[in-house]
């Protein structure tokens, strides 16, 4: 753990654990930094008015997470502690409780974002005003910020070589779990005050559509996909099946640790399973694109890629609110907006399709499907999200090149072959033959619309949208 001044690193003095996307008590690092320094350990959640002021009653991730933070709590409870939660702005209300319990350091595991970059900034200058010191650390990644680094000591664009360097330094040292056992401390009564509802926080119980929020969850997702870990190579592009892991959620939200994911992947990669070595390749694609955003925080907003800051696509509002609602005409795209608006959900095959989709079928700025995905995901991740909307829009980090346009038509015939994820989906296409819901013009069924566009003039269009980008 870094940052900060700390002077109580012998068992000694009072700590403060400030929990954010890492909502679990094992295999920790800032409460293991903790715990190996420090006799009194306390725990704190904050339910931050700066995020959830700006979010709809019902936002399923805001149910999930309160899920999670009850389960945190129990779990305090029965290592002899009490969690403290508190629903205010972060900035304040950290320092606050930090000051009311007399903490020495308050330690927190890093996060990578600009917002959140500049939130934990205010927060550990308003701690050194009172006295007290800030340490944070890695956590929500295998490897963060400057370890991965080219030869000549910069960051990397590419991600295959950032793969071979991530992999040769995956060590047992690395993934060895972060040991967080021990008891921790009880709260004073004014702080005592539990983990409000979700109404006292100004949000409804949403339906997660059967994902459920916690560290047993997690455990019982990642238990399920070892079984099936084995197939995931072959299988992980089929949306109809049932083979990715669905840990997306837990990874984002820390109810499961990446280390731990990491010690299995790479145990069955080195057994020779295929599909184990696929996975460990997808965390190092999750590592990549956190490096990325580190390091260039201008994505968020603008391209990676500022050879495309002159790329400009018309407003097409129609078609953006078409994509959204799943009413293109075109059935797979359709059936993965409908599943995330029903679930919260989508397949990674299918975010490739519906992105490509968007922004060179229907040329709408690829910036609206990412705020557009980022409302309604519940694995939302800033970066991941990021990186991957910029992929499909070849202004990104290794992005695919900006003449490659998936044919939506031939991936659903691919990939969905016999329809049933289409039919799942879009239930008025359930009597439709599968040829007819892979080719335009075939597909007769009232009140379900024609193609918003030809695909093929669609693709002339974006060619020439991006030529004029590239030559000015």
């Amino acid at each position: 753990m870094t940052a900060g001044t700390d002077h109580a690193t012998t068992r000694g003095g009072r700590a403060l654990v400030w929990f954010r996307r890492d909502l679990r008590d094992y295999d920790h690092a800032a409460l293991a930094a903790a715990l190996a320094r420090h006799a009194d350990v306390h725990g704190v959640f904050v339910f931050d008015r700066d995020i959830l002021d700006a979010l709809p009653r019902d936002d399923r991730r805001v149910t999930l997470i309160h899920a999670a933070v009850v389960e945190l709590a129990d779990a305090f409870a029965r290592r002899g502690g009490q969690l403290a939660v508190v629903h205010g702005h972060a900035r304040d209300a950290l320092p606050a409780v930090a000051a009311a319990l007399g903490a020495d350091v308050v330690y927190w595991n890093r996060d990578y974002e600009p917002a959140a970059l500049a939130r934990d900034a205010d927060v550990g200058a308003a701690l050194a005003a009172r006295g007290i010191a800030a340490r944070s650390g890695k956590d929500q990644v295998i490897f963060d910020t400057d370890e991965v680094l080219t030869g000549t000591g910069g960051p990397y664009a590419v991600f295959t070589p950032y793969y071979r360097r991530w992999l040769d330094a995956l060590d047992d040292a690395v993934v060895a779990p972060r040991n967080a056992g021990g008891a921790l401390a009880g709260l004073p009564a004014r702080l005592a005050t539990g983990v409000p509802s979700l109404a006292a926080l100004g949000f409804d119980a949403a339906p997660v559509a059967g994902v459920a929020g916690g560290m047993r969850a997690g455990a019982r997702r990642l238990a399920d996909f070892l079984t099936r870990i084995d197939g995931y190579a072959a299988a992980r592009d089929v949306p109809a099946l049932d083979a990715t892991s669905r840990l997306s959620v837990d990874l984002r939200f820390g109810t499961v640790a990446v280390r731990e994911l990491a010690r299995e992947a790479r145990r069955r990669a080195r057994a020779r399973s295929e599909g184990a070595s696929t996975w460990l390749r997808e965390l190092a694609w999750r590592d990549f694109f956190a490096q990325v955003l580190w390091h260039h925080p201008h994505v968020v907003d603008a391209p990676f890629d500022r050879a495309w800051r002159r790329l400009r696509f018309p407003a097409h509002d129609d078609r953006f609110a078409a994509w959204c609602e799943g009413r293109t005409g075109f059935p797979l795209v359709d059936a993965a907006m409908r599943e995330l608006a029903t679930t919260g959900f989508m397949h990674n095959r299918v975010r490739m399709v519906v992105a490509s989709f968007l922004v060179k079928d229907l040329l709408v700025d690829w910036r609206r499907g990412e705020r557009w995905f980022a409302a309604q995901l519940l694995d939302y991740d800033l970066a991941s999200n990021n990186g991957n909307w910029q992929w499909a829009a070849s202004t990104g980090c290794d992005a695919q090149p900006w003449f490659r346009i998936f044919n939506p038509w031939a991936q659903s015939k691919r990939f969905d072959p016999d329809g049933t994820y289409i039919r799942r989906h879009v239930p008025e296409l359930a009597d439709v033959p599968a040829a007819a819901l892979h080719a335009p013009g075939l597909i007769d069924v009232p009140g379900y619309p024609a193609p918003i566009v030809d695909h093929a003039a669609a693709r002339t269009a974006a060619l020439a949208l991006y030529e004029r980008a590239r030559a000015s």
